[in-house]
């Protein structure tokens, strides 16, 4: 495939114009071609537009056409081949065997979702039959159904070009959903967006779906993403990013004559409670895996463990002693581009001038500023300076974390309690440890998405109960998940239909479940007619 810099818009190509940049190779800092540009608010314009008159041929196409989209999307990224991975490989310094296992993951994704159109439960139709004769007032016939919003524009993240990109959760659900999505490519990885764009354009060809149901713009300013989140046709916005980010899109769409829901996955420090009972079993199993979790993707996850609390004692000092001598053993790696590794030095540099704050360990080799490198930073502190310090209880993207000694469970305790909204917390422990230390589990279900036990955050499964949010800040809407298939929820609405004719009805409220999709008819779960 030949790059040529485009906008992909309504599946024609746009001429990049104005200010010109590159994707850079952060291992060795060349550009790599070809240029690419903002897009302007003309084609912002244009995109949205083609995208509201996509909206009902894409949302009242059957759901298998819509399965077979995702499948056709899937077919393409693999169609792109070697050349997709070299691309990804050279844009975000991420190995070859991660870019390989994430567009897996993308592939593995768009069948999940193909699945889920095609059985149909997801939609949650529920009908109550009428009672014409009740008294003393009759009940009218029901029925409620999930459908599709409009317009979505989706911000790509950095951090997963595949998975969470132009191809990524936001995107396939939102199509599947009936939604037509722009995507606002990431200008760290341009090539990779405009590939995987020219997948999508492809398959909504191979399928007969308008090709205004997507469109690809690339920008490297704030200007283009700001236009989209404030047009007038758009319902929703998808991003996954920094609080800075995230927050300044949830207030453009706020200000909006009509706001609309900013759906913003923004990171956490994910808390580690390392409990004693752990402790003494497997102090050195922890810190191995510990260590692998901190620096997993160069510590470039939403899910990086930033902060461990244990018990003071001397199997804490023995976890500290041996997650040192782990962090010894790993190699500097390429980060995602300039921008990141910088203000990774910036905020560990931050660190090291507090007082009461220890370097621990680090890895034995050094970091190359030329090839963009990071290398693993330890901490150890203690609660009374952890708490002094809020610099310390922000996220730094990048595999640096403390390790924090807490005098007493109360302590712990009280620390769990002035934690801000996270995506996650670990609890490493025995069943007995999760007895006597229950008081911390109350605390975290109410301050977190996902509560992991005996083992790390890092690596999410995709599946169905997956949920991948959290309180502000660490997400915008703790109710609702960017990864999983309760993801799909983001872009629909429920509409409710009462007095109806059956031939008039959407396909899920009809009598004849034609799908065998699970509805609740008349208060009772059934795959049943009704």
């Amino acid at each position: 495939m030949t790059l040529t810099g485009s906008h992909l818009i309504a599946g024609r190509e746009s001429a990049p114009h104005g200010h010109f940049y590159h994707g850079v190779n952060p291992a060795t800092s060349a550009k790599l071609e070809p240029a690419y540009a903002d897009a302007s608010s003309n084609e912002a314009d244009e995109a949205l537009a083609a995208a509201e008159g996509a909206f009902d041929a894409l949302r009242l196409a059957t759901p298998e056409t819509r399965a077979a989209l995702l499948d056709a999307i899937a077919d393409e990224i693999m169609a792109l081949g070697e050349p997709l991975l070299e691309r990804a490989h050279a844009e975000t310094g991420l190995p070859m065997a991660r870019v390989t296992g994430e567009r897996g993951r993308a592939v593995g994704q768009c069948k999940l979702f193909a699945a889920l159109i095609r059985d149909g439960s997801w939609a949650d139709a529920r009908i109550d039959h009428a009672i014409p004769d009740r008294q003393p007032l009759p009940k009218p016939d029901v029925r409620r159904v999930m459908m599709p919003i409009g317009p979505v524009v989706v911000f790509g993240a950095s951090n997963f070009p595949f998975a969470i990109g132009v191809v990524g959760t936001d995107t396939v659900c939102a199509l599947v959903a009936g939604c037509p999505v722009v995507v606002k490519g990431h200008p760290a990885h341009p090539g990779t967006c405009e590939m995987l764009g020219r997948a999508v354009v492809k398959a909504l060809q191979k399928v007969g779906l308008p090709a205004g149901s997507f469109s690809l713009l690339h920008g490297k300013g704030t200007e283009i993403g700001m236009a989209l989140v404030k047009h007038p046709l758009t319902q929703a916005v998808g991003f996954t990013g920094s609080l800075r980010g995230g927050r300044a899109l949830m207030d453009a769409a706020a200000e909006r004559d009509h706001p609309i829901p900013v759906y913003a996955e923004m990171g956490s420090i994910n808390p580690v409670f390392v409990l004693p009972g752990a402790l003494k079993e497997r102090a050195s199993k922890i810190a191995e895996g510990y260590i692998g979790s901190v620096t997993m993707g160069v510590g470039q996850f939403c899910t990086n463990p930033a902060i461990v609390l244990g018990l003071k004692g001397t199997e804490l000092k023995q976890f500290v002693s041996n997650a040192a001598a782990h962090a010894t053993k790993v190699a500097p790696q390429s980060m995602l581009h300039r921008g990141i590794c910088e203000a990774y030095d910036a905020g560990t540099a931050v660190w090291r001038t507090i007082d009461g704050l220890e370097l621990a360990g680090q890895s034995a080799a050094e970091a190359k500023d030329e090839a963009t490198q990071a290398a693993c930073r330890i901490f150890t502190t203690t609660l009374d300076v952890l708490e002094a310090n809020e610099e310390l209880r922000r996220e730094v993207f990048g595999p640096c974390s403390i390790i924090t000694e807490c005098p007493t469970l109360d302590d712990m305790l009280r620390f769990a309690n002035s934690l801000e909204g996270q995506l996650t917390a670990m609890i490493h422990g025995t069943e007995q440890d999760l007895i006597d230390y229950a008081p911390l589990l109350r605390v975290l279900e109410k301050k977190v998405g996902r509560l992991i036990f005996n083992a790390f955050a890092t690596g999410i499964e995709v599946c169905p109960s997956m949920h991948h949010g959290g309180p502000y800040p660490a997400a915008s809407h703790s109710h609702f998940t960017s990864i999983g298939t309760a993801s799909i929820y983001r872009w629909v609405r429920p509409v409710c239909y009462q007095g109806f004719p059956d031939s008039a009805l959407p396909e899920p409220l009809q009598g004849k479940n034609a799908r065998q999709a699970m509805r609740l008819v008349d208060g009772a779960l059934t795959r049943d007619d009704a």
